[in-house]
Parts: structure tokens; sequence; C-alpha cells
């Protein structure tokens, strides 16, 4: 098996909160390991076009407090086609690239096993880098602590406003396929209903909680809606609860404001621990895989088993929030 001697790291996909840690900490390990280190910008359209960068030790000093990636990322249509791959194939055989670190999602991870099964002489190895927390083999996914940390924060503000005001707030967060952000947060901010994509929606039993809390002199309301559930956006959920509950509603749109921020002192230690054992890995031969954590500990996950297994919602988690948002 050929050693690997120049290692290139990039993001893709969806920023999250940590990337900027995890790039410090994958280039930092490689120099240890006398290594040389390149950053590819804009993922893989950065690999296509040839947009690589040396990183040295100093590339990376003062970034693990920022938000964002310094790499930049990018969703690149281009790689989807066998013609892109070959670019972006030729760019990393002309700068000696033969280990590659991929820092993002289920959609990169998915490129990065269809590229290795063209040119199986790359060794690729996955940094599970989204605010989504939807990939199976790892506890937690980079970002997802900071953006839980933010939703709770907004959540707190707007239960002030909708107690001044005897309001029903109707907050959207990010989770077109997964409800994680939405089911911890709404958890930690005490949310009297929410709604996932994983469990099927009763816009009755929502109406018949909201009833209920109000009856108990409830002044104010939140509900938390993932953005994919099956009930809609939260518009949507507002329309089908308008003038059925006894508040006044607002909706909140939550966005980008998740994905962005310094990240906690829990994600930038995953990504101290998965960013050094994503280059130790790929070192010790080791390609396809996903390094994540599990108790604690780096685990390697087969990408396509990450990608293919959603990460399971834990029944208990769902249990806790019936029982205590009564």
């Amino acid at each position: 098996m050929q050693e690997v001697n120049k290692i290139a790291v990039f993001t893709s996909g969806g920023d999250s909160p940590g990337m900027n840690a995890c790039i410090r900490a994958v280039v930092r390990t490689a120099l240890y390991y006398s290594k040389e280190v390149v950053g590819i910008k804009r993922g893989y359209q950065g690999m296509i076009e040839n947009d690589v960068i040396p990183l040295y030790a100093y590339s990376v000093g003062n970034i693990i407090q920022r938000g964002g990636t310094i790499l930049q990322t990018a969703r690149s249509k281009e790689f989807m086609t066998p013609e892109g791959r070959e670019r972006a194939y030729q760019t990393l055989i002309a700068n000696g690239i033969n280990g590659v670190v991929a820092i993002g999602g289920d959609g990169t991870f998915s490129g990065a096993r269809v590229f290795m099964n063209e040119f199986p002489d790359i060794r690729f190895v996955g940094i599970p880098g989204t605010i989504d927390n939807d990939l199976y083999g790892t506890d937690y996914t980079l970002g997802f602590d900071t953006a839980l940390n933010t939703v709770v924060e907004a959540i707190d503000k707007i239960r002030d406003t909708a107690d001044s005001h005897n309001r029903l707030f109707i907050v959207e967060v990010m989770g077109r396929d997964a409800g994680f952000i939405a089911l911890n947060s709404g958890l930690a901010a005490g949310a009297e209903a929410i709604l996932i994509p994983e469990t099927p929606t009763s816009i009755e039993e929502v109406i018949k909680r909201l009833e209920e809390g109000k009856k108990r002199k409830k002044t104010s309301s939140i509900i938390i809606v993932s953005e994919g559930d099956d009930a809609g956006d939260a518009f949507a959920v507002a329309q089908k609860v308008k003038g059925k509950v006894d508040f006044d509603t607002r909706v909140v749109v939550l966005g980008h404001i998740q994905r962005g921020g310094s990240p906690s002192c829990k994600d930038r230690v995953l990504a101290a621990k998965l960013g050094m054992g994503a280059v130790e890995t790929l070192l010790s031969g080791g390609k396809g895989v996903m390094v994540g954590v599990r108790n604690g500990e780096v685990a390697l996950t087969p990408m396509d088993k990450a990608v293919k297994h959603n990460q399971e919602i834990n029944p208990g988690l769902l249990r806790m929030i019936d029982i205590l948002s009564r």
C-alpha cells in the first residue's frame, strides 16, 4: 500500500461551527507526523478548479474560536459528473496528493465513495461536520452542540416576550430530514410541543396540549417545528392552529443563525479528536471511513454505512417530552 505523503483537507456542504477547529487539528497533526498538508477551497468545486493552497502551522493560528470555515464551502453539481470527477482527480495527482480528509455530511461522503470507486489510489477519510447530527456511527457530529446552544438561547429570549404578551410562538429550526435539533432544544427550553420528521404529527393533539396549558393559566406557549415535519413548516403549522387556540400567534424562523457563531467547548474538543483521528487513520492505511466518537472514544464507520443508516431518535427523549411538556 502506497504511503500517504501529502494530505489535503476540505470542507463541503453546509458549514458548521467547529470546522475551523477541525482544520487546525488536521493540519497540526499532519505536520507532527512530518507530512505536507494543503487546503482545498470551496469543497469539490475547488478540487475540480485546482483551488489548492499550502497550509502551515501559522496558517491555522487563531482560528479555533472562529465559526464558518476558512477554506469556504460549496456544493458542486459538476462533481456529480464523471468528467468533473476526472478533473478533480487530475488536480490531486498534479499536486501530489494521495490522502484526503473530507469534512462534511452525507452528500460529502457520498461523493467521496463514488470518487474512490473510480480512483482507488486516492484515500479519503471523512469527518462528520453537520449541525443536524444525522450521521450513523457517531454520537455527535461537529457543530451540533453549538447549534443547540444557539437555538436554546434564542428560544429563551422568545419565551420572555411570549410571557409578556400572552402569545404562542411557533419556532422553526433546521432539520429537513432529522429532528435532533428540534428534539433536544425543545426539551432544554421547555417547549409545549415539538414536531419532528421522524414521528407523525397530529395537529389535534398539539391543539389539545395548548388548551390544557391555557386551562392551567399558562401565559405563553412555544412550539418547536423541524423544517421537514410532515405537518409543514412553521407558517403552515400556524395556519392550522390559528383560531383554534386562545393565543395571539407569532412565527419565528431561526434560519442560518444556527450555523454560525463561535464553537462551544464541546465542539472544539470534538474537532480536535476528529481531526487528529482522521490523519492518524489515513497514515495507518485507513480509507473510505468516517471518523466519529462513540462513548467518548474515536470510532471508525464505513462511509456507506454512515450515509445509508440514519441516526435513530432516542425513544427515551420522546417519552421525557411527553411527560414534561404537560
